[in-house]
């Protein structure tokens, strides 16, 4: 049995998943590598970001054949979690963040003692993270409003959204 209820709250305050695209291959400059005559067999080592020696010694530069590529995507997932800043640096320039927040700051103390999050506390740890999205969800059932849940984050946080049973995002 625990009885240092801080070591008890530290434990149990990151609950949460990152998921992360694998980085994609760059995109092949056609023009580029047709004007230096570039044999299709290399074209494998162009996209996986290869620098092209030329029969004279000539080195191009991969950035000259090819085009960055789409930007991975990531989305962090952290429920049944109580505030807490070093989530920061895993979920940092997260494309989307779903956090819970099961209480309103009025409740901040229910929210520590619970070990749950307020509205507040989830958007400043999006902010402190520099994510895209912020996805709230989780709330209590003491709350007839879910709508005061997304006026509070976007004090702190402004690209907010809620999360409800049925609703489904989509994310560029």
């Amino acid at each position: 049995m625990f009885t240092d209820q801080k070591a008890l709250r530290k434990l149990y305050c990151s609950n949460g998943y990152l998921f992360q695209e694998k980085a994609k291959e760059r995109k092949l400059n056609i023009e580029a590598v047709e004007n230096y005559n570039i044999d299709i067999a290399y074209y494998r080592k162009i996209k996986y970001g290869g620098d092209i020696t030329l029969a004279d010694g000539t080195i191009i530069p991969n950035a000259d054949l090819t085009f960055d590529p789409e930007a991975a995507k990531s989305y962090a997932f952290c429920s049944d979690t109580m505030y807490d800043e070093t989530i920061i640096p895993i979920i940092e320039n997260c494309d989307v963040l779903y956090h819970e927040t099961t209480f309103l700051e009025s409740e901040a103390g229910k929210a520590e003692s619970t070990m749950h999050s307020t509205a507040k506390q989830a958007a400043t740890i999006a902010a402190k993270a520099n994510v895209k999205q912020l996805l709230l969800g989780h709330y209590s059932t003491r709350y007839a409003n879910i709508d005061l849940f997304q006026q509070e984050a976007a004090t702190i946080f402004p690209n907010v959204l809620l999360a409800d049973d049925g609703r489904v995002f989509e994310f560029e």
